[in-house]
């Protein structure tokens, strides 16, 4: 039997496309490992808010530069959530980063280039030897521009408000989505427009519009594109 070859998949896209469900999804049916980018700049934004270095959307960049070398982070898998969570400095922080506050706050942090060198750096280290799925928003463009099979997602504004809103809901997290739709509005216009690894789709990757998708059509709609793509490698 011809060994199938373990590829790097990247899915990247405007902020909640549903990136996270579906990356975790294709992990899960290839036997992948799920590489949550935007967990990581989550937990930084966290280590700084903690610290004071970063509030209501405005960063101490100096002073957070100055801390990177401090922070840490890891995941590990948490087999009755059906997901892995996420570690800050051994520190299990799944729910403290998925916080509206850390939501307000996670793209000033994450438009300071020594912070996205650092992940980036351990985000290569991670998926070094294929077999990855990783999602975020510059994962096909800056930390896996070889990847052999990208996607870009997108969504109405709408849609993704309501997902988000939602989400938070289900979690049992304070939410209110006028305040939900505000801030992905505010992050779509930050991460479009920063001068560090902006958000944008890479060339080679293929657009998923999920507007008016139910996550099973999303895996069908993979499906056929994994296999064709396998067959043209």
């Amino acid at each position: 039997m011809k060994k199938v070859k373990k590829i790097i998949i990247t899915v990247d896209g405007y902020s909640s496309c549903g990136k996270s469900t579906f990356a975790r999804a294709i992990a899960s049916e290839l036997g992948y490992i799920y590489i949550d980018s935007g967990a990581m700049y989550r937990a930084v934004t966290l280590f700084c808010l903690r610290r004071g270095l970063v509030a209501e959307g405005v960063a101490d960049n100096a002073r957070i530069i100055s801390v990177l070398p401090e922070i840490s982070i890891s995941f590990r898998p948490a087999r009755e959530k059906g997901f892995s969570e996420t570690l800050l400095n051994g520190e299990v922080v799944e729910r403290e980063i998925r916080d509206r506050e850390v939501s307000d706050n996670v793209s000033a942090v994450s438009t300071i280039a020594e912070a996205r060198v650092k992940l980036v750096q351990l985000q290569r280290a991670m998926g070094y030897q294929g077999g990855i799925v990783m999602d975020g928003r510059d994962i096909g463009t800056v930390v896996f521009p070889d990847a052999e099979l990208k996607i870009f997602m997108t969504a109405t504004p709408e849609v993704r408000a309501k997902r988000r809103y939602l989400e938070l809901v289900s979690k049992g997290l304070p939410a209110d989505y006028e305040a939900v739709e505000r801030n992905i509005n505010e992050r779509d216009r930050i991460d479009s427009t920063r001068e560090a690894s902006p958000l944008r789709r890479a060339d080679d990757a293929v657009i998923l519009d999920n507007s008016d998708m139910t996550p099973e059509e999303q895996m069908i709609w993979f499906r056929k594109l994994y296999t064709r793509r396998m067959n043209e490698s």
